[in-house]
């Protein structure tokens, strides 16, 4: 559902974005141009696989000057051909905790990119739409190890995504709110991942993908979106299999107008920066919002990143819209996507993240224990005992893992198989070269390489490591193609049953196990229905 607004107003909103999207001067090209709604495109072929990518696609008009916290509006369309042989820019951002250079940035940041080896429209492809992770405030879907080619080679059609971040996709604030029909502002870079959606539906047959076959994946703020995406209304029928990883729909999420879990209404929070731009005291607020520079609007908003960083915590907002409720509550009463769910987590999740925290002996590790779980206190450090201050370190990263990744996944299948539809879980373990190195263990998004078979042929890996990466990639493509990762020559993968409490372990070997932290995963999830029948608990950290 599109904003309405005044036609002089939007006459000027579309010369603008029609200016903003005017493709490059074309390249020569002897490939047949694929057609698009909005125009034709040419891409590039890739080394090996007759695989052939697409980058740099504009899949909503530039969210620039108005469209600035507008919902994304239509690209307008282009005469000639539009040569997509470079990724587009990335939403502006600060520097990434952990995920490298992001390479060139702007608020002109709505395209996508296609990998494909079809050859000709109308083959039916699986189509898999990945979403980055990032804290839903930094990262691209052009990073080099999102590179498609390798699910192209497996029959895929691969899109990756950009949204909008931080402060330019979550910004709420009670006159934006006014200006929209729905009464609602935020979730900008959310309704950017449904409008991809949208274009994945309208074009996806151009590359040979089918429209009736779409996966949504990502990791960490990716599959955080994935699982908002199942909750959402807005999303319902634009997808139809789910990958989350790393990531779920249990935790803190901020309340539009209401205060959550201790955290402050997202419109309070907008009025607080737009105090602090200086505009809130403006005969126009939201034009001299939207007259502000990007880098100031950025360097304003003092994004947080990681699970215990310093500074606003920007993220999807329950706003009554697109995401009607609590996304557990809704999981809970089994109002998810009626979808195949692949899920799961890694077995150092916490590594990235505890560097954070100041904690360097066993007292202070058994003060943030007692101050998190109160009476439970004793149980868990029962659980993740710490006797010394070797073992400090150790203990915060198996307490995160378990907290904040792995009993939710559990929760999230359990829940997903009693809805009556199905759920495969997978924990990852095998440790790269890079990561035993630094002492990271299987971190966070440790993961996301072998998924994707792009961890190349550096020194250090051995052949361990590309049967991980090649069964991986395989069981995620025989997923979204079938809905199921199982098929002749993988590894037999149950569909997840609470009884049983069984998953896939990628690591030095493949195989089945059950009983995952069993014990820590009961006792946290009598903690959140404690939290759900309104008694004091501490929240998801």
């Amino acid at each position: 559902m599109k904003c309405r607004m005044p036609v002089a107003l939007s006459i000027l909103m579309m010369t603008a974005a029609a200016l903003a999207a005017a493709p490059p001067p074309p390249a020569p090209s002897t490939e047949a141009p694929v057609r698009l709604d909005s125009g034709l495109i040419t891409g590039a072929a890739v080394s090996d696989g007759g695989v052939r990518v697409y980058k740099g696609i504009p899949f909503a008009a530039p969210p620039v000057g108005y469209l600035r916290w507008m919902p994304p509006a239509p690209v307008a369309a282009w005469n000639g051909v539009r040569a997509c042989a470079e990724f587009g820019p990335s939403c502006v951002q600060p520097k990434p905790l952990m995920r490298g250079e992001i390479g060139k940035q702007s608020e002109d940041c709505l395209y996508l990119n296609v990998w494909t080896a079809a050859k000709a429209p109308g083959e039916k492809r699986p189509v898999m739409v990945w979403i980055h992770g990032g804290g839903c405030t930094t990262g691209s879907g052009s990073q080099p190890y999102y590179d498609g080619a390798a699910f192209a080679r497996a029959g895929v059609v691969l899109v990756t995504i950009n949204y909008r971040l931080g402060p330019f996709g979550c910004f709420a604030h009670p006159l934006l709110s006014k200006e929209s029909p729905q009464g609602v502002s935020g979730n900008y870079g959310l309704l950017d991942q449904i409008e991809a959606l949208k274009w994945v539906q309208r074009n996806i047959a151009a590359f040979g993908g089918d429209p009736g076959c779409v996966t949504i994946f990502g990791e960490s703020a990716g599959s955080m979106s994935v699982c908002r995406l199942m909750i959402s209304p807005l999303a319902r029928g634009l997808f139809h299999r789910a990958i989350a990883e790393s990531g779920g729909a249990h935790g803190r999420n901020r309340g539009l107008r209401d205060t959550r879990e201790g955290m402050e209404p997202m419109e309070k929070v907008g009025q607080d920066l737009a105090a602090k731009l200086g505009c809130d005291k403006e005969s126009d607020v939201l034009a001299a919002l939207r007259a502000k520079s990007a880098e100031d609007v950025l360097a304003a908003s003092d994004p947080a990143q990681g699970l215990f960083g310093k500074g606003i915590k920007w993220g999807w907002i329950v706003d009554g819209w697109a995401i009607p409720e609590d996304p557990q509550a809704l999981f809970e009463a089994g109002k998810e996507a009626p979808v195949p769910f692949l899920l799961g987590t890694n077995a150092d999740e916490g590594t990235v993240f505890t560097s954070a925290l100041p904690i360097k002996h066993p007292a202070g590790y058994q003060v943030l224990v007692h101050t998190l779980y109160k009476e439970h206190a004793a149980e868990m450090l029962a659980l993740f005992p710490c006797a010394n201050d070797d073992e400090v370190r150790p203990a915060l990263n198996r307490l995160t893992t378990v907290q904040s990744f792995v009993a939710p996944a559990r929760a999230l299948a359990t829940l997903h198989q009693k809805a009556g539809y199905k759920a495969y879980l997978y924990h990852f373990t095998r440790v790269s070269p890079h990561n035993r190195d630094r002492g990271m263990g299987a971190c966070h998004a440790g993961e996301i390489p072998y998924v994707f078979a792009s961890i190349g042929r550096a020194p250090g890996f051995t052949e361990k490591d590309f049967e991980v990466s090649k069964t991986m990639n395989a069981c995620w493509a025989r997923f979204a193609a079938a809905g199921d990762p199982n098929a002749p020559g993988l590894p037999a993968w149950p569909a997840y049953l609470a009884a049983t409490d069984q998953y896939l372990e990628f690591g030095d070997t493949v195989e089945v196990k059950n009983g995952l932290y069993k014990a820590a995963c009961d006792l946290i999830e009598k903690l959140w229905a404690s939290r759900s029948s309104g008694k004091a608990v501490p929240a998801q950290p």
